[in-house]
């Protein structure tokens, strides 16, 4: 995709259509059904269209954190992250940051704690066991402190190589093809579609 195409709509003057793009650019695997979740900062201001950018999908937020103008914000498909989250390897990993509760609600209130709690430049190391990462990546990310890893793409990749890299590709298939659709004039809820 052309940088020109990028700033354009990242910078438009109209706020809906701006933040549409953004959430289409950086969440095009959640909106295709290919991950549970996806993490974004975005201008306060963008996260009063949220509910009518969303409308009709399965697709909900959280607001996890504010920092002068930018919230970071979690996107998320709520029955498939509370799978994920419900995996037993996944909750006994949570369990020893503190996250004793099964109610995906109160995980992310603590999960937002967490981010504020933190450094402004760090986030808590769980997260990514909300965005949907293998947990053998989460786990090796914190055991090698972001280093020795096989490979970076949308994580640090710490197991699973071919899987991993066949699974970014997909992601960056969808991503493609979200901001095709996008600029064909679809709507988030055409672009997530009803299979999704």
């Amino acid at each position: 995709m052309p940088i020109e195409i990028l700033s354009y709509f990242l910078k438009h003057e109209n706020l809906y259509v701006k933040t549409a793009f953004q959430v289409i650019l950086q969440c095009a695997p959640l909106l295709k059904g290919l991950k549970v979740a996806s993490m974004i900062s975005m201008e306060k201001e963008s996260c009063w269209i949220l509910n009518t950018l969303l409308e009709g999908t399965d697709i909900e937020y959280q607001k996890l954190s504010s920092i002068q103008n930018q919230n970071i914000v979690l996107f998320f498909r709520r029955k498939q992250l509370e799978q994920y989250l419900g995996i037993r390897e996944v909750r006994e990993f949570l369990n020893e940051f503190g996250y004793s509760q099964v109610e995906l609600d109160q995980m992310l209130k603590r999960l937002s704690q967490n981010l504020k709690k933190g450094k402004k430049s760090e986030f808590p190391h769980e997260i990514g066991i909300f965005l949907g990462y293998p947990i053998e990546d989460v786990k090796g990310f914190i055991k090698w402190q972001g280093r020795k890893y096989l490979f970076a793409g949308y994580w640090k990749v710490y197991a699973h190589l071919v899987e991993t890299k066949e699974l970014f590709q997909a992601y960056d298939k969808a991503k493609e093809q979200s901001i095709q659709e996008f600029l064909n004039g679809k709507s988030i809820l055409e672009i997530v579609g009803k299979d999704n």
